[in-house]
């Protein structure tokens, strides 16, 4: 190994791997062939179009530093946690998941008094607050079902006291449904929370009946609250809807800042947070617990501006330290953070496999199983807190319908992921298991996504990342884990990762073959997304091209990944210049790079070519204009590279046949490539024996362009 991979930690061997996760990177990589040098322009093209379009969005915007509680070099945490004491309204029974009401619900006993009306003081009703009471009144046992934290805990235990028991008792989860009527003894109203139903352990219509009888005894009332459940035969259950987040914060405001509420709910980063319907009624109150602490200060405005980022956070650590929340349910939300603006399906069947990953590796003496069927996809988004919609996704055959989820806040992904790497170094092996195995699906996006969680996961810790994940990738001796690998240190640049520019250098003239191949491929990938690092890596590439030991094989992939630079992005002008920085005489092999791989990327008539860009922009820019010619000029006049040139105009003239503006692109560019006789009879001799592309007579537009090649005067500028 060298020294630049050992800086980064040996990689898993066989021997080593942890239970539940690949051996190795081989095996049946889709892409993977005979010669994992042998990938022609098509195939690397089409890795590049893959790496685009189904990269996360967040990777291409603006501002895309992210990691752990680190957003943009600045520190978030969640603060004031507590409102004036704990506040419980959330989904366990309060909106913050700490207190003496929590601990004392865990345990049969009474719940203290100055905890209920506390409560009671800033507790916001909501619509489905008075339906559940009316019908408590009538019944006296009401099973209240909704969504996981949604503050169906707390409704309960203000049902109960708003009929105006004396006493509220708070009975063990574990309390079997048929031993339900012999609890109720004490005078007063009970609360059973998130009572664990199964098939084997139903609430039955009966049990509801033995309890009504033994509180009409008492004069008392009981509310049981669970999730949505097919276990209540018999049961009509209440279904509870949370306040919105305005009425949560509205009612704590009246509690702790009563004249200030209007002059509060003015402030801009308010309007932004409760535009968010989806916000969960704990997040509303931390949030107001933050707006009761508002001193008219800038840092306190700055609070309240970064307090969705600190929710976020929250959010993500509960998710994944709730003992209640069961591994599969983690592991769909752990998926869907990997597949967020993606197919539904893909993230539930992925999750399951992840299930089994972690299955493993917390029960490695048994084997893993995953239940055949579970909850809807509508109870899962919601625990999520995602949206889903029907929406049309292209695909290589056309527009087709899928039914896309993702999250309602998008930093919730990278937040996620962050936390699941450093905050839970246990379910690493699982991790890592499970990306190896989707970087081997047959699926692009899948494999992509695989790439872009890798590049996240070394934001937050790029040593580890390499030695787990990417060198295992970039060292296989398929073509696949390399594209893998390399789609993950370009995704992880483009997240501004410290150094992997230059560990890419590095690796271009690294010992081992896989690292050189990755680090081109990456290279070649990155410019189009990172204009501005066009010039780093041409030197990076132009460094290895002047290593004379290159392999025929490497030799043409190093071209291919400079060709990448001019085959997409949107401002290739700059691109343009740097390959003309590199046409010197000095450095031959350097010169030949560039020639090259100009060629090789006007050779291609794809949609968003080079050709297609330069009629639709580039004619336009009499810069990108000049440096365009010199390069053609160059590429012409250099026998090495005539003949591929020449091919490259001719698939120039054939896309200028079916596109007027590049027709018109061609009549500009034709004259100011005539500098010599030799020029002109060069070109004249390409149009005249060309062939339409299926092979026809001469092409119409070809005549035309032999016209103006002959009208158009020879200059006296001499090719670079």
């Amino acid at each position: 190994m060298t020294a630049s991979a050992a800086a980064f930690g040996d990689p898993v061997s066989p021997e080593q791997s942890p239970p539940g996760q690949p051996a190795s990177d081989e095996g049946p990589w889709p892409s993977a062939g005979p010669d994992p040098e042998g990938e022609n322009s098509h195939e690397a093209r089409a890795a590049q179009r893959e790496l685009f379009a189904h990269t996360p969005g967040f990777f291409l915007g603006e501002d895309t530093r992210v990691g752990g509680s680190m957003v943009g070099g600045a520190q978030h945490g969640v603060s004031g946690g507590r409102v004036d004491g704990d506040v419980y309204l959330g989904g366990r029974i309060e909106y913050h998941s700490h207190g003496p009401a929590e601990a004392t619900l865990k345990a049969s006993g009474e719940v203290p008094r100055e905890s209920v009306e506390e409560l009671a003081a800033v507790f916001a009703e909501g619509p489905a607050f008075a339906a559940a009471l009316e019908r408590l009144r009538k019944e006296r046992v009401l099973v209240l079902v909704g969504a996981h934290a949604t503050g169906r805990n707390a409704a309960a235990l203000m049902l109960v006291h708003r009929l105006g028991v004396p006493a509220v008792h708070a009975l063990s989860p574990e309390t079997a449904p048929a031993a339900l009527s012999g609890a109720l003894t004490e005078p007063g109203g009970y609360v059973l929370r998130d009572l664990p139903l199964s098939r084997n352990r139903p609430l039955r219509d009966t049990h509801l009946f033995a309890a009504r009888d033994q509180l009409a005894r008492t004069g008392g009332c009981l509310v049981v609250t669970a999730e949505n459940s097919p276990h209540l035969p018999g049961v009509t259950p209440c279904p509870w809807a949370p306040p919105t987040a305005e009425d949560v914060v509205r009612a704590l405001l009246r509690r702790h800042r009563p004249g200030d509420a209007d002059a509060l709910f003015a402030l801009p980063p308010v309007a932004r947070f409760l535009a968010d319907t989806d916000r969960r009624p704990a997040e509303a109150a931390a949030f107001a617990g933050a707006l009761a602490a508002y001193d008219d200060s800038p840092q306190a405005l700055t609070r309240l501006a970064d307090f969705g980022q600190a929710a976020v956070e929250e959010q993500c650590r509960t998710w994944l330290g709730d003992p209640e929340l069961g591994l599969r349910e983690k592991a769909f939300i752990i998926a869907l953070a990997v597949f967020d603006q993606a197919p539904y399906v893909l993230a539930a069947e992925l999750a399951d496999k992840l299930f089994l990953h972690f299955e493993r590796l917390q029960h490695p003496e048994r084997p893993p199983t995953v239940p055949v069927f579970g909850p809807p996809a509508e109870d899962r988004l919601a625990l999520a807190r995602a949206a889903s919609e029907v929406r049309q996704e292209q695909t290589e055959w056309g527009p087709v319908p899928q039914f896309m989820a993702a999250f309602r806040d998008e930093r919730t992904p990278p937040v996620l992921l962050t936390e699941v790497w450093t905050g839970h170094p246990s379910a690493r092996p699982a991790l890592v298991g499970w990306l190896r195995e989707l970087a081997r699906d047959g699926r692009p996006l899948v494999r992509t996504r695989a790439a872009a969680a890798a590049a996240l996961l070394a934001v937050a810790d790029l040593p580890s990342t390499i030695a787990l994940l990417v060198d295992g990738w970039a060292t296989a001796q398929a073509v696949g884990p390399r594209v893998t690998a390399a789609n993950t240190l370009a995704l992880a640049q483009l997240l501004d990762v410290p150094i992997v520019l230059r560990l890419l250098t590095q690796w271009c003239t690294d010992g081992h073959q896989g690292r050189r191949w990755t680090a081109i491929r990456a290279l070649g990938l990155l410019a189009p997304l990172r204009p501005d690092l066009a010039g780093p890596v041409l030197d990076a590439l132009a460094a290895r091209a002047r290593i004379d030991a290159s392999s025929p094989a490497e030799q043409d992939h190093l071209t291919e990944s400079a060709a990448l630079l001019l085959s997409a992005g949107p401002r290739r002008e700059e691109v343009l210049a740097e390959f003309v920085r590199l046409l010197p005489r000095d450095a031959p092999a350097v010169r030949d790079l560039a020639l090259a791989a100009f060629a090789r990327a006007c050779d291609n008539d794809e949609e968003g070519a080079l050709v297609g860009w330069y009629a639709d922009i580039g004619m336009y820019q009499q810069d990108t204009a000049r440096d365009l010619a010199t390069l053609w000029r160059a590429a012409l006049n250099d026998r090495t590279h005539t003949r591929p040139a020449l091919t490259a105009l001719r698939t120039w003239v054939h896309v200028a046949a079916r596109r007027a503006d590049a027709a018109t692109a061609l009549e500009l560019l034709l004259p100011a490539l005539v500098i010599t006789a030799e020029d002109r009879n060069r070109l004249d001799h390409e149009l005249r024996t060309m062939r339409a592309e299926d092979g026809g007579p001469r092409p119409p537009l070809a005549e035309h362009l032999l016209t103006v090649l002959h009208l158009a005067p020879m200059g006296s500028e001499r090719p670079r």
